[in-house]
């Protein structure tokens, strides 16, 4: 078969947990990407300029950093993880449905903040339960896993497309050179006008002030999003986890399954003695207070720093080409009409989520180290051939398409590899997710900063840069890897070593006590 038999027997029996994490990571896809398409409408509704709406975007990233780093707290008990990700998938629904009725930006800050608590503990949570369940063969399901969050992405910006205002509010403050200025004139007026162009101008202008129903968008969101929070509802039922719930035996295996169970049930000791004793999957605090981290080598702490620093770098590239990319195409020298250049945003997720879904099979075929080289390698080439032909519009697409394929699979294939160098008796789970988040935060306050004050070109520099740190780091990361495979190696020897002298001490010691039993048998 193309899938080992014993992946799809540990599927099938861990598939009602499978599915329900993976459906959770919908719910992230969804708020995740919903704020782009909609930022001028939301502008409008809250009548701020484009230095206030920018906070909103902070809110939700800085919260989601917080939620990444908490997260982990609640995955103690089957019950914790559960009814975190329950409260989480319901918050989301309810930000969705409210979220028409904040008619000021501050309002609309703290209802993006909580949505990115909610976020970040769907993330740490998700992630750290299905590398519970699967461990070394987690890679294909992380990778399914990510896949849910593209599928999320990609459906959030198609169901707020046919809601978005065409018109504008006219909600603009005298300076012209305001980039959602330049973003609604870009097709209207040459760019020496649209400078001239002022909020007392707008009405003579001949366009009526569209009656706003993005409301729309966010309310069908918060339905589509509303079974997810059922589902995991469904599965704490099934667990016997809810108070109303009455107890009663667990369900009988079949013999596959029963010899799984079997077999982890003798190793289960041991592996749960060796989780407590690293310290486990918890949050990034509970990580940092461990006192049995004292006696590890230097490897281990960099093999959590470096492999979190990739993924700073890399999901930074992520929410700033999603973020950017449409300021991007409609600036010279590309001047797409916003129409078209709306489509990047759409491409580049679709390409997330179509590179996770193709990376399932890939990750069952090659290790994680592979890919991840593949990848990197292939999006430091992408961003190049994009600052080379950086007036095609043509290749735009071609590499907007090209860099969410690459971009895609690096965070689960990271995952995987950092946990399986460290037995999975580390905190990578947690540093990565809180990293990435991380990563997404800074780079797209720091990517839109320079657009600002260096110009439109500067987009591209800053991904070429961001992704050749990211490749040094990852080499930085192989030699870890290997200091700390030659620390294990060495290890292992000196505790064979310290064995055997107590073997040779206890054989003389058998071998003349058998002697004088000898003797007095003689006798």
């Amino acid at each position: 078969m193309f899938i080992d038999e014993r992946i799809v027997t540990l599927f099938k029996r861990n598939a009602h947990h499978t599915l329900t994490y993976w459906s959770v990571f919908f719910s992230f896809g969804l708020c995740i990407a919903f704020l782009g398409p909609t930022i001028l409408d939301l502008q409008c509704q809250t009548n701020s300029t484009l230095s206030q709406i920018t906070w909103v975007f902070f809110s939700q990233q800085f919260c989601l950093l917080i939620g990444s780093s908490v997260g982990g707290v609640f995955k103690r008990t089957l019950f914790s993880a559960l009814a975190a990700l329950f409260v989480s998938a319901l918050l989301i629904s309810v930000i969705f449905a409210i979220i028409p009725v904040c008619n000021n930006v501050l309002v609309l800050a703290i209802a993006m903040a909580i949505s990115g608590l909610a976020m970040g503990v769907i993330d740490t949570i998700a992630n750290i339960q299905l590398v519970t369940i699967y461990q070394k063969d987690s890679a294909i399901f992380l990778q399914a896993l990510h896949f849910f969050i593209g599928f999320g992405a990609l459906v959030s910006p198609l169901i707020a497309d046919p809601f978005l205002s065409e018109t504008g509010c006219g909600n603009h403050t005298g300076n012209g050179t305001e980039i959602m200025h330049h973003f609604r004139s870009m097709l209207r007026y040459s760019p020496i006008v649209e400078h001239n162009i002022t909020q007392s101008h707008l009405p003579h202008d001949g366009v009526e002030k569209e009656e706003p129903i993005v409301q729309y968008a966010f309310w069908i969101m918060a339905l589509i999003n509303l079974p997810v929070p059922i589902a995991v509802l469904f599965l704490m039922y099934r667990e016997k986890l809810l108070p109303c719930c009455p107890g009663s035996t667990p369900h009988l295996l079949d013999k596959d399954e029963l010899a799984m169970e079997t077999q982890q049930g003798a190793e289960g000791p041991d592996l749960e003695q060796k989780e407590h004793e690293a310290g486990g999957h918890g949050s990034i605090f509970s990580c940092c207070q461990n006192d049995n981290l004292r006696g590890l080598p230097v490897s281990f702490f960099m093999i959590h720093i470096l492999g979190g620093m990739v993924l700073f770098m890399t999901d930074g590239i992520v929410g700033a080409y999603a973020g950017f990319v449409y300021t991007y195409a409609v600036a010279p020298p590309m001047l797409l009409p916003n129409k078209t250049a709306g489509y990047l945003a759409s491409i580049f997720w679709a390409a997330i989520t179509a590179g996770r879904l193709l990376s399932i099979p890939l990750s069952y075929r090659f290790q994680p180290v592979r890919l991840l080289m593949f990848n990197l390698a292939g999006a430091i080439v992408t961003v190049l051939m994009l600052l080379i032909f950086y007036t095609s519009s043509i290749f735009l697409f071609v590499g907007t398409c090209l860099c969410g394929l690459f971009l895609s699979s690096i965070f689960p294939c990271m995952l995987a590899y950092t946990e399986d160098i460290l037995d999975y008796q580390g905190c990578a789970t947690s540093v990565l997710v809180t990293s990435a988040g991380m990563g997404e935060m800074v780079m797209q306050v720091l990517v839109g900063s320079i657009i600002q004050t260096e110009g439109s070109y500067s987009f591209l520099l800053c991904g070429m840069i961001i992704a050749c740190i990211g490749f040094i780091l990852f080499f930085g990361l192989l030699l870890f890897h290997r200091m700390h495979r030659n620390y294990l190696t060495g290890t292992s020897k000196k505790s064979a070593m310290v064995e055997e002298p107590g073997a040779d001490q206890n054989g003389p010691a058998k071998t003349e006590q058998k002697e004088n039993d000898n003797t007095v048998t003689i006798s």
